[in-house]
């Protein structure tokens, strides 16, 4: 199953994915230009063979629902997302509001 909401966060709106699959769900938070991901984001692809697209983004690890996503502490966040002053550890929520 597939689930798209929007999500308003301060007055910001972002799009909220959730996709069930066997035995774990991919979970994203997207804005127009950037957005946070659940473990299965490969930051390190983005940083390096995808370096040219300037992805802004953000990947939290051990989160199950889009809640925990926005609450969750990133583990990893590109290096375009350091720009705006993302860094590791930053809360979800927190992180995406700095985000373009």
């Amino acid at each position: 199953m597939i689930d798209l909401k929007p999500l308003r966060i301060d007055g910001k709106f972002y799009r909220a994915v959730s996709v069930e699959l066997p035995k774990t769900s991919l979970l994203a938070i997207a804005s127009d230009k950037s957005y946070i991901m659940c473990g299965a984001l490969d930051v390190g692809l983005l940083n390096s063979r995808l370096a040219d697209r300037g992805i802004i983004a953000g990947k939290a690890t051990g989160v199950r629902t889009l809640e925990e996503l926005l609450n969750a502490p990133l583990a990893e966040v590109t290096l375009e997302a350091e720009k705006y002053g993302i860094r590791p550890g930053m809360i979800g929520r927190e992180a995406l509001l700095k985000m373009p």
